[in-house]
């Protein structure tokens, strides 16, 4: 009996979920949008303010997702993620400011070059950091949060204790709406790889996967410093965006921020890494505002808001909001088979 095959007609629909994977159109959208958002801001048709929420969310959200490849996918425990992000900061204010005249090409310069700097410490610092683990990483990557702080403090060319001004203002929302697509898609395709299962399988059992023949400290090094990178490039928008750095900036307090938000987000989700950093920047601002409303001095005390929120996450929910899950939309789609045959 002779066989044939026939096959199904798609609907338009599977047609366009086939052609184009749904996270593309996001990002398409989330681009569109905050060029949007970006012209009505210089119309005067939005408040400032709310530009600036967005700005920093943006930025936010580059750094936890970036901490949340070591802390969250490999299992480690870092503490010194604002220290790259001051040196991607400070590469790119001398680079704005002592290299070539603002505009789009030295942002772009002033970009990479803040990536390429903090990539490479993270590098370095990597070498030696991952020939321990545990509580010894911790105090380790703190340590060296502590030297950069200490080390741009005693540096009169970076400004010193005074801080570094005069910096060119290129960052805007639509600039940092880029800088967050390309980050998402670039961790999203590296946690979807092969090199996303080794750094799983590390942080579920170290000793199975280097007994499956996985390099374990090449395996680290390498989520390190991509890591440090991003966080790099996060700190090169922030310091053409604030026109004004200093050390402060980058102490521990600004560790713990991200902390909270990764660990409220939820660990080992790139999703949750941005579900936790709009609740702490709005929650922050709520209070900030709340109070200052009471009085201007109460201000400062959402503060003790930020490490109550890291203990009673720790205690109540340690998996975060989205521990190890992600939205529909970010996960890879798989191709739909559409051929059937009969006979």
């Amino acid at each position: 009996m002779k066989q044939h095959q026939t096959t199904k007609p798609m609907s338009l629909i599977t047609k366009l979920r086939t052609a184009t994977p749904s996270w593309s159109i996001l990002a398409i959208a989330f681009l569109a949008l905050s060029g949007v958002l970006e012209l009505l801001g210089d119309m005067d048709y939005l408040n400032q303010y709310y530009l600036h929420i967005l700005i920093i969310v943006g930025m936010n959200i580059i750094l936890v997702a970036s901490l949340n490849l070591v802390n969250g996918y490999l299992g480690e425990f870092a503490l010194g993620h604002a220290g790259f992000m001051a040196v991607g900061a400070y590469t790119a204010a001398v680079i704005a400011t002592k290299i070539g005249p603002p505009g789009l090409p030295t942002l772009i310069i002033a970009l990479i070059g803040s990536t390429l700097a903090a990539a490479l410490i993270g590098y370095l610092v990597g070498l030696i950091t991952f020939k321990t683990v545990g509580d010894y990483l911790a105090i380790i990557t703190l340590g060296f949060n502590m030297i950069i702080v200490n080390a741009i403090q005693n540096i009169d060319y970076l400004g010193g204790p005074r801080g570094f001004i005069g910096i060119p203002k290129a960052t805007n929302l639509f600039i940092v709406a880029i800088c967050v697509v390309l980050t998402y898609t670039v961790l999203r395709n590296l946690v979807y790889s092969d090199h996303g299962r080794r750094w799983i399988s590390i942080r579920e059992n170290a000793i199975a996967a280097e007994l499956m023949g996985i390099d374990i400290n090449r395996a680290k090094n390498m989520a390190f410093t991509i890591a440090a990178a991003f966080a790099g490039l996060a700190g090169g928008l922030w310091a053409q965006y604030q026109q004004f750095i200093t050390p402060k900036s980058f102490d521990y307090i600004k560790t713990t921020d991200l902390l909270v938000m990764l660990y409220l987000g939820g660990t080992g989700s790139l999703s949750g890494s941005i579900l936790g950093v709009v609740f702490y920047t709005v929650l922050m601002e709520v209070l900030r505002n709340v109070l200052s409303m009471i009085d201007p001095r109460l201000a400062e005390l959402r503060m003790l808001i930020s490490p109550l929120i890291l203990v009673v996450v720790m205690l109540t929910k340690q998996s975060g909001l989205m521990g190890n899950r992600e939205w529909r939309w970010f996960s890879p789609r798989k191709e739909e088979n559409t051929d059937e045959s009969c006979s």
